[in-house]
């Protein structure tokens, strides 16, 4: 009797995963744009300061900007990607990415590089905004977490290059050759992207989807979801407290000796160690078939760094508790992207994703408006962090009370019903 033999992988099979791999990857780097471009300026608020004879809160507005927009924006990209797919939504915020960094090079007035920003911040929906979808449209459900976890990574990435790299490209060529070599990354991004992304030809999920439900009623019924809302909640913290740390990291280690060189570079370490855990934390989920515990377990250990990292006096303590904020806070995004995207099911995968982003979007705008205001009422960063360390535990108690999300999500099966009423 012959020995069994294993089925041959099919060419088409072994085309469909090198196909889906190379669509992440050039996801990736454009989203890593997005951000990258976000960050530019928060590790040289002061040098803005001075430089253009603007307040402090003003300077900020270069990264505010950012959330500010997402709150507006979020909703309309969702609809865009669910109802053009994610190839044209992604597409369209990559090329507004690259043609506004390159107004940036007139760095002469404050104003110029404010509009630049808002254009960049307008962009940056369209791309983030289609990572659940094109991760669904692509990748089994078993692999979902891991996908997000490596199209996160392309973020964290590139928020790593805006805050590390960044200082030391202006100390070394200026402001003005800086921002050509960044604009020139993003021409790179798009280009990339254009050529090589496309939707799965053996899905229909990341295509246009006809269907009776309007737009605002797919958003409405999302909304009325228990499980999202507290997905919305945890991101609202979560994305919220993560914002306003990178945003004011620098003025916040700086009453302690630290320098706005290494406060970059703290900043850089912290992300780089959310690409470690991006990657290992939702391989582990995968593998466990959980989100809950893991989510839990990144926010309640998120909440102790952020404290020890904005009380450490040592350069080698900020590396290191910055490292570990990074491994356990980034995680919980890529789960809790994987976890809406269940929730509402794959046609509706760009309306969860918006949704989440709008969320934590709006608290990235509470918390960067309140950390310097709390600081002068209270004269300090003090309580400021300890807020935000209070952030990430309730988030923890959200993902206590959230359910493990299964095979058929509540608001997928309300959207279905109501997409098929005439």
């Amino acid at each position: 009797m012959p020995a069994p033999t294993t089925p041959p992988v099919k060419p088409t099979d072994r085309l469909h995963r090198r196909a889906r791999w190379a669509v992440l990857a050039v996801f990736a780097v454009a989203v890593g744009v997005t951000q990258m471009l976000w960050l530019n300026f928060a590790p040289l608020l002061s040098m803005v300061q001075r430089r253009y004879g603007v307040s402090e809160l003003v300077a900020s507005g270069l990264v505010l900007v950012f959330p500010l927009v997402y709150v507006l924006l979020s909703v309309p990209a969702g609809a865009v990607i669910d109802a053009k797919g994610y190839r044209f939504g992604i597409g369209l915020g990559a090329v507004l990415t690259a043609a506004f960094a390159g107004l940036r090079i007139w760095d002469t007035r404050f104003a110029v590089l404010m509009v630049a920003q808002v254009g960049l911040a307008v962009a940056q929906p369209f791309v983030v905004n289609g990572i659940a979808k094109l991760v669904a449209d692509w990748f089994d459900e078993s692999e979902g977490a891991t996908a997000n976890g490596l199209g996160t990574g392309g973020m964290f990435l590139g928020m790593a290059i805006g805050m590390a790299a960044t200082p030391e490209l202006e100390a070394a060529v200026g402001l003005r050759w800086t921002m050509v070599a960044f604009f020139l990354v993003a021409v790179a991004a798009a280009a990339a992207f254009i050529l090589v992304a496309r939707e799965n030809p053996t899905s229909a999920s990341g295509a246009a989807q006809p269907t009776a439900a309007s737009e605002a009623s797919a958003f409405g019924l999302l909304l009325k979801d228990r499980q999202l809302l507290l997905c919305f909640a945890a991101a609202f913290l979560g994305l919220g407290t993560f914002n306003g740390l990178t945003t004011w990291l620098e003025q916040i280690l700086a009453p302690q000796g630290i320098e706005a060189t290494t406060a970059g570079l703290v900043g850089g370490v912290l992300i780089v160690g959310g690409i470690a855990g991006a990657v290992v934390i939702p391989l582990l989920s995968d593998k466990a078939q959980r989100r809950r515990p893991f989510l839990i377990a990144c926010s309640v250990v998120s909440a102790g760094c952020t404290w020890l990292l904005c009380r450490a006096t040592g350069v080698s303590a900020l590396m290191t508790y910055g490292a570990l904020l990074g491994f356990f806070f980034m995680p919980a995004f890529a789960l809790l992207l994987d976890v809406s995207a269940k929730f509402a099911g794959v046609k509706h995968a760009g309306a969860a994703t918006s949704l989440l982003m709008l969320c934590g979007n709006a608290g990235a705008v509470v918390v960067i408006v309140a950390v310097p205001l709390l600081k002068d009422a209270l004269g300090g960063y003090a309580v400021p962090v300890a807020l935000m360390s209070g952030a990430m535990l309730v988030a923890a108690v959200a993902g206590l009370v959230m359910r493990e999300p299964g095979a058929a999500p509540v608001a997928a099966g309300a959207l279905a019903q109501a997409a098929a009423v005439p």
